[in-house]
């Protein structure tokens, strides 16, 4: 009864784990956010929970493919790739985090805020936190301009700038301290932008960033190639959200850096 208690108990807690794990990631499905990111982590943590509770055949599959040379070479190959994109990912996420808080150290900059989701000509819920991010700036530095960056989705009734400028007039941000690029559809073409706006209205050519987090090291890294000098300030990512954007960005930067 004992060892029978001890083998339920270890499959009965990985597959706890991996249910919670699957929920955290099935979680911004209720908000109809779907994305490599959170199908990715739905699936790991589906296998996590299907191994669990099939151990025992799971074992003996992997025993028989074991005595084979094809097998051997398979489950090496795979486990070797699964090593090296838990590393990947390890290596990734330092990166993120370092790139998270990188802030300017003088007011001789320009912001740039990143567009994001509009809905019914309203900033959705993560673009009001990078605009919130970029209002205390503002609010801090009352010399320095700003430039929203967004052009039109099919699905939206306004261009994400526009949105982004009237939310910022609205808390009081003096209009002629805003610039709105209103034709970008990605993060390069906002920087790209952006940076032509900059250029010709003679704004400082230092630029600040205004993104989430998880997503400051991509575009700092398109910035870079672009041969643009930008410093970070991060929005807060809610909490039930950032396990899911956070993996999809794992893909975003091994994306653009084979695409580079």
């Amino acid at each position: 009864m004992k060892n029978f208690m001890d083998v339920t108990g270890m499959r009965v807690l990985p597959a706890l784990i991996s249910f919670m794990i699957f929920m955290v990631f099935a979680a911004p499905c209720s908000s109809s956010i779907i994305n490599l990111g959170n199908i990715v982590g739905m699936a790991l943590s589906a296998v996590g929970m299907a191994v669990s509770v099939f151990f025992k055949p799971f074992s003996s599959l992997v025993s028989k493919l074991w005595e084979r040379t094809a097998g051997k070479a398979f489950i090496c190959t795979f486990c070797g790739i699964a090593v090296l994109c838990v590393i990947a990912a390890c290596v990734m996420s330092v990166f993120m985090v370092r790139t998270m808080n990188d802030r300017p150290d003088n007011n001789n900059t320009t912001v740039v805020v990143l567009g994001c989701r509009v809905k019914n000509g309203y900033p959705g819920r993560m673009l009001r936190k990078r605009l919130d991010a970029a209002y205390d700036y503002l609010i801090k530095e009352p010399d320095v301009k700003v430039v929203v960056s967004g052009g039109q989705g099919k699905d939206e009734s306004k261009s994400e700038a526009q949105a982004m400028f009237e939310y910022l007039t609205e808390r009081g941000i003096a209009p002629d301290r805003i610039y709105k690029e209103d034709k970008s559809v990605n993060t390069e073409e906002n920087l790209k932008f952006s940076m032509d706006i900059i250029k010709r209205e003679k704004l400082p050519e230092k630029i600040t960033l205004v993104t989430d987090g998880y997503h400051q090291l991509r575009a700092e890294m398109i910035a870079d190639s672009l041969g643009i000098e930008a410093w970070n300030i991060s929005a807060k990512t809610s909490t039930w959200l950032l396990p899911t954007y956070w993996v999809r960005e794992w893909f975003g930067i091994a994306y653009y850096a084979v695409k580079k």
